[in-house]
């Protein structure tokens, strides 16, 4: 009996033996794979659980005038931010941080539910602090673990000219927009982005290329130290941009719009350069950097006035008697129309069961082509045009610009509208129309509608006899396609005659333009466009030349009555400005 529990005893010793040393083998494989054939996969894992990657933000490229002032600048801002993972009760931290740095608790609490990326990652509370919260933050350090502030580079307007409406405007990237980007990994939570204006445009080139920094942390992804083996990658700012603006006459003519609606543009006719462009109502360019005050912010969003609609571009609007010539240039293609011929304006014109009145209400008497253009006379043209079709009017509004984009170097531009005899008969039916509606187009009225930038086209199209690059806002556009409309030169040459004329002439209705100088020939056109809702706009476009310059200037007020009364004599300011100081250099030869 005992022999046999001996027996047993050994045997499961050879057996208890035998599975050790099967296991210690096992081990020992193990111990080989992960040591020695795994080794450099588990050291790259075990440091990449060490190594968190911190995006460095780029700052942004500045945005300059034509002569190298700043427009928009950078400054170092603090910004606040709570790092999840390390804060040990967010609630009663979060109320506590509101009340150490005066702000509304629920703004924090917002922000970190908008900007929370991850465990340990950052999330943006509060921007632009002050020097006077940061020491608040700093004294209640102990208690408000996992809030710290770091330095970003905010926008900053340096100049007394706003350009509001061109240069417009960053917006930091929080989920619904990163989800919304073509590329969302070229953007984290917290990055800027141009959201409007040059600042969207020209993004890419204006964004720099962010930077890493590789931090270490334990084994809870908390930071310990920055981790020395792997070289931090250095931002790359984004690159500077030059506009085509000439910074103290863009502040002249937002001066010239104080408390008026509508916009100008003074362009170089021989480059397309826009040198100065002011849509009015603006509003501040600090408005979208969150420094503005909540009751401001609020005012400006009421305003009924709209001072965030870009006229320039956005607005549209009857072009009146401005075009005028367009419809002179339809004139010209019939080989029997004689200029030179006189049509009697009584200050009406019967057409059907219609009655079409000139602005004129006792007339302007006998006039030619040249004359009614001068004096505006609407009846000449009702008579003239009379016979044309509205889609021949139509082929000339769109040889000129109308009806479609610029191509404006902005993201947002809208086309207008050329009016034809199809859209008529879609709109009012068949017979719901009749021919008065070419004589209402035929003086820029009816349903007629262009933005002021393409009347810019329109006026250097004028000035330089149907050559002038596109419009643009790029210094640095060297290659720009031209408009070349090869038109008989003769006629070019008429319209320029009774273009001067309206300036100059005694009974002109641009002449309140002229500024008399011997040196300095000045064209133009006067145009007053009805208006449902309430006076007319007053428009005013012309150019300037001299042996150096070619500049065109493109007038619209809105609601502001007769463009020669209202509109002219600004234009005669800006005509000032530009060729009074001749010190002062705007170079027009060069892109």
């Amino acid at each position: 009996m005992l022999k046999a529990e001996n027996a047993v005893t050994i045997r499961q010793y050879w057996v208890t033996t035998g599975i050790v040393i099967a296991l210690l083998f096992l081990l020992l494989g193990r111990y080989f794979l992960l040591q020695i054939v795994n080794h450099d996969r588990y050291k790259t894992k075990a440091n990449n659980n060490r190594i968190r990657t911190k995006t460095i933000p780029a700052p942004r490229g500045l945005i300059l005038d034509r002569n190298g002032q700043i427009i928009v600048d950078n400054y170092p801002s603090y910004v606040l931010t709570a790092t999840p993972g390390e804060m040990t009760d967010r609630p009663k931290q979060l109320a506590l941080l509101a009340s150490v740095i005066n702000i509304d608790s629920k703004i924090l609490s917002d922000n970190y539910k908008k900007y929370r990326r991850g465990q340990f990652v950052p999330a943006r509370l509060f921007r632009d602090l002050s020097f006077d919260q940061i020491s608040k933050v700093e004294e209640n350090k102990r208690a408000l673990s996992g809030i710290s502030y770091e330095k970003h580079s905010e926008r900053f307007y340096p100049g007394k000219a706003k350009l509001s409406h061109l240069i417009g405007f960053v917006k930091e990237v929080d989920k619904p927009i990163r989800e919304r980007l073509n590329d969302p990994r070229d953007y984290i939570i917290g990055d800027l982005i141009g959201w409007s204006g040059i600042e969207k445009q020209f993004e890419r080139k204006l964004k720099g290329t962010s930077g890493i920094e590789y931090l270490e942390v334990d084994t809870y992804g908390r930071k310990v130290g920055t981790f020395e083996t792997l070289e931090n990658i250095t931002p790359t700012p984004g690159e500077n941009f030059i506009t085509t603006i000439d910074l103290d006459l863009q502040l002249f003519l937002e001066n010239l719009m104080t408390k008026k609606k509508g916009a100008i543009i003074v362009s170089n006719a021989l480059t397309g350069e826009i040198l100065a462009a002011a849509s009015a109502p603006d509003f501040p360019p600090e408005l979208f950097t969150g420094v503005i005050l909540p009751d401001e912010w609020n005012e400006i969003m009421k305003d009924p006035d709209n001072p965030l609609l870009n006229r320039m571009v956005q607005g549209l609007y009857q072009p009146g008697s401005i075009t005028k010539m367009i419809t002179a240039f339809a004139l010209f293609e019939n080989p029997e129309f004689d200029p030179s011929r006189k049509f009697n304006c009584s200050g009406f014109y019967q057409f059907g069961d219609r009655l079409f009145g000139c602005w004129l209400d006792s007339g302007h008497g006998n006039m030619d082509l040249k004359e009614a253009i001068e004096q505006s006379c609407d009846v000449y043209f009702y008579k003239t045009t009379q016979n044309l079709e509205v889609d021949h009017l139509g082929k000339w509004f769109r040889i000129f610009g109308f009806g479609e984009k610029t191509n404006l170097d902005f993201p947002i531009e809208l086309k207008g509208l050329v009016p034809t005899k199809s859209y008529f008969n879609n709109r009012y039916g068949r017979y719901g129309w009749s021919k008065g509606a070419l004589l209402n187009l035929a003086i820029g009225q009816g349903e007629l509608l262009v933005t002021p930038m393409q009347i810019v086209k329109y006026i250097n199209l004028l000035a330089t006899h149907g050559n002038t690059p596109r419009v643009h806002l790029n210094r640095r556009n060297i290659r720009n396609l031209k408009s070349d409309l090869k038109l008989n030169a003769d006629i070019w040459d008429y319209i320029s005659e009774s273009m001067y004329g309206v300036v100059n002439s005694e009974k002109g209705t641009g002449k309140k333009a002229n500024i008399h100088y011997d040196n300095v020939q000045i064209y133009g056109k006067t145009g007053s466009a009805e208006n449902p809702h309430g006076k007319t706009h007053a428009w005013f476009i012309g150019y300037a030349k001299n042996d150096q310059k070619l500049i065109s200037v493109t007038i619209l007020l809105e609601n502001a009555g007769s463009g020669g009364s209202v509109a002219a004599p600004l234009a005669g300011k800006i005509f000032k400005y530009l060729f009074n100081d001749t010190s002062k250099k705007i170079v027009i030869h060069e892109n």
